[in-house]
């Protein structure tokens, strides 16, 4: 292989794909990212067997090859070149030169016969979805995934495509998030896919605000294409539970709130959480919301904001955490906070979004 290539896109496309590789490996080839021509594009691919990502760049193929290279010292050393052009080429005996200006770097790469092959796709049927809708359903879900590895199961966010909607639903237990869109080419069959987090990380890196991605699936995988990028992961297996036996009936109940004040406001209160006194204090009245924290040996806090509020008086405690994680990532200037009891869940409905968040014991 021989091939000359813009350092920076070089460098961009290793980032890309090397985010995957974890650093205790059980394979040492694992550790490597596998680099090889095709057609006019090189193309750069890491797994760490349960996903796989490949990046393919534009380059100027002087003799087609393939080779796997450390990822880390590759970049390293790509980071680190001088000027705007580099020349990569493999030697006998899997080592691999690499040469920009004057400098020269040789290093022991494996063969790509010890790469572990990503599977292939083939006569699958292929769901177009916009990718700046898919990025924003991420972000407003994934944070809820729970990181609890024995609830496997909600290790993950749930895909549900149809006909003409798409879902996505994460709960860790405690708090569940769910997004619904309509789709114009979505599945003839009912598709219900658990993504594991790690891949969802990966999407939300790479998904543009604009332009298409494909699905695929397979037996127990998922293949994304999006442009030059194409994540492959495995599935989670398994029944994720219904959820929408907890979602409650709209109440006429709701504390409409400057979300940024709000989310402000919580963010101070919480300066003052400890693990053992999580919970922050939302006390409820006419046109006023107080937010106030209080932990033994630590201090308190107070804080009052002017909301529109005409429903019944009630104190209420929650995590600050889960509150701030749904109020950064929604865009809207202001939201409306069901809240029917102080032992009930608050609820956030806004077009086609829900979240609901348990309340936590006020000591």
């Amino acid at each position: 292989m021989k091939v000359r290539l813009n350092k920076t896109t070089l460098l961009n496309g290793i980032q890309t794909v090397q985010n995957v590789i974890i650093s205790k490996v059980s394979l040492p080839i694992l550790a490597n990212v596998l680099i090889e021509t095709q057609q006019d594009v090189l193309k750069l691919t890491a797994t760490d067997l349960d996903i796989g990502i490949t990046c393919a760049i534009p380059v100027d193929i002087q003799e087609v090859g393939a080779v796997t290279v450390p990822a880390k010292r590759f970049s390293d050393i790509i980071k680190e070149l001088p000027g705007e052009s580099v020349q990569i080429a493999t030697k006998k005996n899997n080592q691999v030169s690499i040469e920009a200006d004057q400098c020269q770097f040789r290093v022991m790469g494996l063969s790509k016969e010890e790469f572990p092959r990503l599977p292939e796709f083939k006569d699958k049927e292929v769901v177009k979805l916009d990718q700046g809708e898919l990025r924003e359903m991420l972000r407003l879900t994934s944070f809820s995934v729970s990181v609890d590895e024995s609830r496997y199961i909600l290790n993950g966010v749930l895909f549900k495509i149809g006909k003409n909607t798409i879902t996505l639903v994460a709960t860790d237990g405690k708090r569940l998030a769910v997004a619904e869109k309509k789709i114009t080419t979505g599945s003839n069959k009912d598709i219900n896919i658990i993504i594991p987090i790690k891949t969802v990380h990966e999407l939300n890196r790479n998904l543009k605000e604009d332009g298409e991605l494909s699905l695929v699936l397979g037996s127990n995988q998922a293949l994304f294409e999006l442009g030059n990028v194409t994540v492959i992961s495995r599935l989670i297996e398994g029944e994720f539970p219904d959820y929408k036996q907890v979602i409650p009936p709209p109440t006429e109940n709701k504390m409409r709130v400057n979300r940024e004040g709000f989310l402000l406001s919580v963010k101070r209160a919480a300066l003052l959480s400890t693990p053992d006194y999580q919970a922050v204090k939302l006390e409820v009245f006419k046109n006023k919301l107080v937010v106030s924290k209080s932990t033994p040996d630590i201090g308190e806090s107070r804080e009052e904001m002017q909301i529109n509020y005409q429903g019944k008086e009630l104190i209420i405690g929650f995590n600050p955490a889960f509150l701030a994680d749904v109020l950064k990532n929604l865009n809207e200037e202001s939201v409306d906070v069901e809240l029917t009891d102080s032992e009930k869940p608050g609820v956030i409905r806004i077009n086609g979004y829900t979240y609901i968040v348990l309340p936590m014991r006020l000591s």
